[in-house]
């Protein structure tokens, strides 16, 4: 199974400007003097191995949304942030529109991040493809239908040409979609919103975002150990410093990537990865806030390594 990041931004979408564009290019030329960089290879090594991340590349800006390519026949998506458009376009790319496709999409919850990208995803407007929407909301179908009711945009939901199911799961319990075992697991954040643990072909991933985990509450950090045990991947809500976490956004349903180091090490998971990053951070706040949650696991490691990244548009992994 492989996982792909089409938007990994919290709260609102993001894009570069041109300063920090700027700053890139400058940081790249100045890092170039007295090389030789005479040829492609040259250069493409050192843009490769010699500047950072946050040098060479870009976090992105688009908000949540993930696909897991379980290999199988039907296509499962976690939310429909902005990232779904150009999920939608990689879709239709895929499968041309001639080729009806069925849509697994699980909710987190229904704020506006999550679902502003729906109206723009490409397969919702071609007859014959089928979109399943499962989440435990009472409001799910109503977020979804609200969005584009007029004056909010012009393609009313009636309007639009794919079959649209709604799916109300019930926290807690396994569901057998698309060849997974799926679980959905309240979480702490305005208005509810809730985790998936997903497990198939020996392999298990966890999607837990918009989620704020107080650190005094023995019962509710024990639940959520066991819901990420063993897990291959954890993508976790770690959208803010662990300052801002317990002082002035204390309350405002997000995690830091410090308690997000300690669950998985107490669950003994094997990769965390940081996502719903903070739009106020530009790539090298990002890049930096990596570099220490690295050095939190390191110091605080007890035997078992945690390998942890941050997630980018664009990313893959392989489970």
């Amino acid at each position: 199974m492989k996982v792909r990041f089409w938007g990994t931004r919290g709260s609102i979408p993001v894009s570069l400007t041109a300063p920090q564009i700027r700053r890139k290019l400058i940081a790249a030329l100045s890092g170039s003097v007295g090389r030789s960089l005479d040829t492609s290879e040259a250069i493409e090594r050192y843009v490769d191995e010699e500047l950072g991340f946050d040098v060479r590349g870009t976090f992105g800006g688009h908000s949540s949304c993930v696909e897991l390519d379980t290999g199988g026949a039907e296509h499962v998506v976690f939310d429909m942030g902005s990232g779904a458009r150009p999920l939608g376009q990689s879709f239709l790319q895929r499968y041309g529109a001639g080729a009806p496709q069925t849509y697994h999409v699980f909710m987190s919850h229904v704020h506006w991040d999550h679902i502003m990208g729906f109206p723009f995803f490409a397969p919702v407007y071609i007859p014959g493809n089928r979109i399943v929407i499962h989440g435990c909301h009472a409001v799910l179908e109503e977020a979804f239908r609200r969005q584009q009711a007029a004056p909010s945009f012009p393609v009313d939901f009636s309007q639009l040409a794919a079959t649209i199911e709604f799916d109300r799961l019930e926290p807690g319990k396994p569901h057998a979609i698309a060849g997974l075992a799926i679980t959905p697991k309240l979480q702490r954040h305005e208005g509810d919103s809730y985790g998936y643990r997903v497990q198939a072909q020996g392999k298990s991933l966890v999607y837990t975002t918009d989620s704020e985990h107080k650190v005094g509450d023995v019962d509710e950090r024990a639940a959520f150990i066991e819901f990420f045990r063993d897990a291959d991947v954890v993508i976790f809500d770690a959208m803010y410093a662990l300052a801002d976490a317990i002082s002035v956004k204390a309350d405002w349903g997000h995690s830091s990537n410090i308690v997000g180091v300690e669950l998985c090490q107490a669950a003994r998971v094997r990769c965390l990865c940081m996502y719903h990053h903070e739009p106020a951070y530009d790539d090298q706040r990002i890049a930096q806030v990596l570099q220490e949650t690295r050095r939190f696991e390191e110091i605080t490691r007890d035997g078992h390594r945690l390998e942890v990244i941050s997630a980018y548009d664009g990313l893959e992994l392989d489970l």
